[in-house]
């Protein structure tokens, strides 16, 4: 008979597998659809904003990529973890999930990570897809590695959140487009924060969302707004935090078991 550890790897790899082929056999909805989108932003500003705009010494187009990228990432993410977790409850087979031997550390992981493994994929297509429209230059992939991972995270962990707390699908739709949906709009995407008024400017400081922005940016152009160590302190900070509070709601049970 297996011991403990062993069968718990081969929970979560069974989980992580499951999650990964359930959005990759439908990725013309999870993959090119999300991929058009960012196309369809940068078609639009840059046409709108190049020549007009620069940030940083950075043309508009270029300064645009990189938070289109990341706001793809982390959208994707929170999508993948969410919209299994609550298919899964209002289907009923959530008790698939839960009636194996998993321990609450190994289920957390298996979605989270197979929900960052989707948002970094979407990243890398739509970064593919819209380098072609400005020059583009990695100055710390280091940095850019590590956003992207800590970010998706985040997002793929308020995903699992999402999904245990809601009980039906417009639940789960006020939790996105009340809460994740501006806080990445609004996280300087489409600008930089020092274009902003003063009040703005301090509000944006709170927007956990802006770091991860900002500091993905800083791997391609070597300036952000904030200092990157600033950036990555706050994003690790936020994913231990959500990562936690999740761990504890997966132990206790609530809403899934009891």
């Amino acid at each position: 008979m297996a011991r403990a550890p062993a069968r718990q790897l081969i929970g979560f790899w069974t989980l992580f597998s499951k999650e990964v082929l359930r959005f990759w056999k439908v990725g013309f909805q999870t993959i090119a659809a999300p991929v058009l989108t960012a196309l369809l932003y940068l078609l639009i500003f840059s046409h709108v904003l190049e020549g007009r705009v620069q940030v940083h010494g950075v043309v508009y187009t270029a300064f645009l990529i990189p938070g289109l990228v990341m706001m793809q990432v982390l959208q994707n993410a929170f999508a993948n973890s969410s919209s299994s977790l609550i298919q899964s409850k209002v289907t009923g087979s959530i008790v698939f999930v839960l009636l194996p031997p998993i321990s609450h550390t190994a289920f957390f992981l298996a979605y989270v990570l197979a929900a960052v493994v989707r948002g970094l994929a979407v990243g890398v297509c739509v970064l593919a897809v819209t380098a072609w429209f400005a020059p583009l230059r990695v100055e710390a992939p280091g940095w850019i590695l590590a956003f992207a991972l800590f970010g998706g995270g985040i997002l793929a962990t308020l995903g699992v959140i999402a999904g245990i707390w809601a009980e039906k699908f417009d639940q789960l739709a006020a939790f996105q487009n009340f809460l994740v949906m501006p806080l990445t709009m609004l996280s300087g995407v489409f600008y930089s924060i020092h274009s902003l008024p003063p009040f703005w400017q301090g509000l944006s400081h709170y927007n956990p969302v802006f770091y991860m922005i900002d500091g993905f940016r800083y791997g391609f152009f070597g300036v952000s707004d904030v200092s990157p160590l600033v950036s990555l302190a706050v994003v690790v900070g936020c994913f231990a935090a959500v990562s936690l509070f999740t761990l504890g709601l997966l132990k206790r049970g609530w809403k899934l078991r009891h």
